[in-house]
């Protein structure tokens, strides 16, 4: 039987092999982490990729394997990531599928880009939480004092500490924790750091926008948005019910 390739490395990803596990429907699941690997379900079903791959590397791994159709799981901020995937497909005629994560309510002042979000801060020389990942942490070293005012939040990932260091960063001001967060965690990072300002994504419930939002009100911290990239695709649900007719 031919397999689904997903690329996930988010709760989604994970939310869908979960499915073809319970359904039986065999699926290969490419991750970048042997974190993101460790998340996902062991079973006969599913069948783990860790390894970070570019346009040419989808390619033969499309190529090369028996899947019936592609679903991109991916971080709805990852536009690399999904301009690489549906590249590949396109180039050897795969359907790709875009798999969306459902919003939640956004709040806070609301910016369009990291750009404009450092704009912003160095119009004021409040403290800052930052919880926007590690891929962003270069764009805000052109905040003003940017080493004493920055808090950061990240995933202890290989080579993210150093990197951060290399930066100007002070190892005082990193916070290398895993999530999921819930609102206390959130207030205890918040507290910890001396924020007046919270920086996050526009993430979704599943990326734990809800829980930074009110951790940021019940500390009367404002908050400060990235907005999410505009996409189309479809829902989990959706892409579920897709499955399970095309694997009947």
């Amino acid at each position: 039987m031919s397999e689904v390739l997903i690329f996930g490395g988010t709760t989604e990803g994970r939310m869908l092999a979960e499915f073809c596990d319970i359904k039986k429907i065999p699926a290969a699941v490419s991750v970048t982490t042997e974190y993101g690997a460790g998340l996902l379900p062991q079973s006969e079903y599913i069948r783990e990729l860790v390894g970070n791959l570019d346009t040419e590397k989808m390619v033969k791994l499309i190529s090369s394997g028996d899947f019936s159709v592609v679903i991109d799981a991916t971080h709805p901020f990852a536009r690399n990531a999904s301009a690489n995937i549906k590249n590949a497909c396109a180039a050897v005629g795969m359907r790709c599928i875009r798999l969306l994560r459902e919003p939640a309510e956004i709040r806070g002042k609301v910016f369009n880009s990291i750009q404009e979000i450092v704009e912003y801060l160095n119009k004021n020389s409040k403290r800052v939480l930052v919880t926007t990942g590690g891929n962003s942490v270069a764009a805000y070293t052109k905040v003003h004092d940017f080493a004493e005012r920055l808090t950061v939040r990240l995933l202890p990932a290989d080579g993210v500490a150093e990197r951060c260091k290399s930066l100007g960063y002070l190892p005082q001001n990193l916070i290398f924790e895993k999530g999921p967060f819930t609102v206390e965690q959130n207030i205890e990072h918040i507290r910890r750091s001396g924020a007046e300002i919270l920086v996050t994504k526009e993430s979704g419930a599943a990326g734990g926008f809800p829980e930074k939002a009110e951790a940021a009100e019940y500390c009367s911290v404002q908050l400060v948005t990235l907005r999410r990239p505009a996409e189309e695709g479809y829902s989990l649900a959706q892409v579920e019910s897709y499955l399970e007719t095309e694997f009947k």
